[in-house]
This record gives C-alpha cells, sequence and structure tokens, in this order.
C-alpha cells in the first residue's frame, strides 16, 4: 500500500515533536537529584573528595547532588550498580585507580567492561613510603639495603591486594627485584596503625592518611611515589628521582557515566567536573588531601585508563597477585 501524502506528513510531524520534545528533556537537565556513587567507605580518600566535588557540580548544575557509598569487593559493587543504571545523567561513579586493577584481580567482574563511558579525570595523589618514626631506616636507600640483606625478612602492609598501596610496593619490589613479604589487612587504617607500631617494616600510604602522622614524628616518610615531589611533603624525595627512574603510581580519582548517555547530558556534567577543578576553594581542599586536582575531557580520561590498565596488567601478571 502507498501512504498518502496526509498519512507521510503525520508521521514526518510525530517524528519532529518527539525530537522536540527529546531536546527539552536533554535542554532541562538536570530536574531532579543526581547520585555520585563512591564504591568505597566513608571517610576515606576517595570518599572525602567526592564530598567536595559533589557540593561544587550541586551549585553548577542547579541541582541537588548527593554522595552514595556503596563499598565492597574493592569498588566493584558500586561501579556495578552505576553500569546497570539508566544512562540518563542522573546515577554517575566517582571511582579510583581500583578500578584498573580490578579486572586482572577478579575472575568475572559483575559488569561488562564496555557497560561504563569515562567523564572525567578528577586528580591525582601520589603514595608515601612510610617507615616508624624512629625507625633506623632514613632513607629509601637504607630500606632497600636491609631488604637485599635480609632476603624475605622484611615486610610490607598494605589494606588488601588490589589496593594501590599494594600495587605501589609490588610494583617496587618487581623493579629492584627484592624478595619482600606482603601482610594485607581489610583496609589501609589498621595497616597504617602497624607501620606506626612498628609491627610492619614498611608500607606506600596514602598523603591523607599519614601526612598528620609524618608531621607527629609517629612516621617517617622515605619517597613519594609522584612524578615531582608532593606540595604536602615538599621535602620528601620522589622515588623516580632516587632509586627507580620513571617510577610513577598514583591514587587517581575519576568519573564515569552509564554508557549511552546522551552526548549532551555528559557535556554538561563534565564541564561541571572540569570548572569545579578550576574552583580555588576546591584546589585548596584537594592540595590539603594530598591530591593534585586535574579535570579532564573524556577522551584524555579514557587515554590515562588505557596506560594504567596496560601497568597494572603487567604488575599482577609478574607478581601472581591474587586476591587476599
Amino acid at each position: 500500500m502507498i501512504a498518502s501524502p496526509f498519512s507521510r506528513t503525520r508521521r514526518a510531524l510525530f517524528a519532529a515533536c518527539a525530537l522536540a520534545f527529546a531536546s527539552l528533556a536533554h535542554a532541562a537537565y538536570p530536574d531532579r537529584t543526581i547520585t555520585m556513587v563512591v564504591p568505597y567507605a566513608p571517610g576515606g580518600a576517595a570518599d572525602a573528595l567526592a564530598r567536595v566535588v559533589a557540593a561544587k557540580m550541586a551549585t553548577q548544575l542547579g541541582a541537588t547532588v548527593i554522595v552514595d557509598n556503596r563499598a565492597g569487593a574493592s569498588g566493584t559493587i558500586g561501579a556495578a550498580f552505576v553500569a546497570k543504571a539508566p544512562a540518563d545523567g542522573y546515577t554517575v561513579l566517582y571511582d579510583a585507580t581500583p578500578y584498573s586493577i580490578n579486572p586482572h584481580l577478579f575472575p568475572h567482574m559483575p559488569f561488562a567492561a564496555n557497560a561504563l563511558q569515562p567523564l572525567s579525570l578528577v586528580s591525582l595523589a601520589p603514595n608515601v613510603l612510610v617507615v616508624k618514626g624512629d625507625s633506623s631506616l632514613k632513607t629509601v636507600q637504607d630500606l632497600i639495603a636491609k631488604a637485599k640483606a635480609q632476603p624475605g625478612k622484611v615486610n610490607f602492609a598494605s589494606g588488601g591486594s588490589g589496593t594501590v598501596q599494594r600495587m605501589a610496593a609490588e610494583l617496587f619490589r618487581q623493579k629492584l627485584n627484592l624478595d619482600l613479604v606482603h601482610v594485607p589487612y581489610k583496609s589501609g587504617g589498621p595497616a597504617i596503625t602497624d607501620v606506626t607500631g612498628g609491627q610492619v617494616d614498611f608500607m606506600f600510604g596514602t598523603v591523607a592518611a599519614t601526612s598528620g602522622l609524618i608531621d607527629a614524628g609517629k612516621l617517617h616518610a622515605l619517597a613519594v611515589s609522584s612524578e615531582k615531589r608532593s606540595p604536602r611533603l615538599p621535602k620528601v624525595p620522589t622515588v623516580a628521582e632516587t632509586v627507580i627512574p620513571g617510577y610513577e603510581v598514583y591514587e587517581w580519582n575519576g568519573m564515569f557515566l552509564p554508557t549511552g548517555t546522551p552526548a549532551d547530558v555528559a557535556a554538561k556534567l563534565q564541564k561541571a567536573v572540569g570548572d569545579a577543578m578550576k574552583d580555588p576553594d576546591v584546589r585548596k581542599r584537594f592540595t590539603d588531601l594530598g591530591a593534585e586536582p586535574v579535570g579532564s575531557t573524556p577522551a584524555q580520561f579514557t587515554d590515562y585508563l588505557k596506560k594504567e590498565d596496560a601497568k597494572w596488567a603487567e604488575v599482577v601478571r609478574k607478581g601472581n597477585i591474587k586476591l587476599d
């Protein structure tokens, strides 16, 4: 049957109206609460930084942005929740470095590799190689010398196999071909406590969690894992400048959306993140917590994630690392 001109016109008008309504819907975004899922427990570094970002984004977007902590399984529970959420811009993921480590540790991830689309790299924070405050180890060279003199006797703590703390130490061990013993804890807090007490020789901890103890003399910092020295700890040398050229490990934070989120909605969110990272108050809050505010395009973040994925895949393979 050949459609009449009237039928064709009616269909064309219907299609035009549908497009118009869709455009209006996106133009009105956001018109309700946005949920920022942090897949880690409250009180940690990622949670603290996410709340700073959420507050600033709420102001810029003119909408309420709430932080929803969905911790467990090294961040995969919260990430899976966002991956399966509607791709409408009202559920976003605020994740960290374990996002790049988990696929190489978990036999089966609870969401597809392409279920989330990168939105923006938010920040970079180094780890700090710390020992007990009154330790006889005063430099990173002292630690290496002790490890070589006592193979299999020097141990290091971490908050678990999938943490940056573990991976930073493992990369350090692999590059120097050291025989070290890993002592995993359920979280970074107890690990730091035992390093402070001398029950464990060293660990790579976050600047946020260790800097106060360093200032108080309860921990002694040997090196930081960033390419350049940390503004929070300017007198502490980098691993790269002392013993391993090119060594670089960061606790990165970044934001993701369910794949298929409309481009205009994603663009609004990305701009809000970028503007937040330029705000002087936000930058100071981040710096005080030992993090460098970044902000990026989705393409830049995607490129960064590819490098992180390749690095941690190699470290996990060479170290034969398994989940605790």
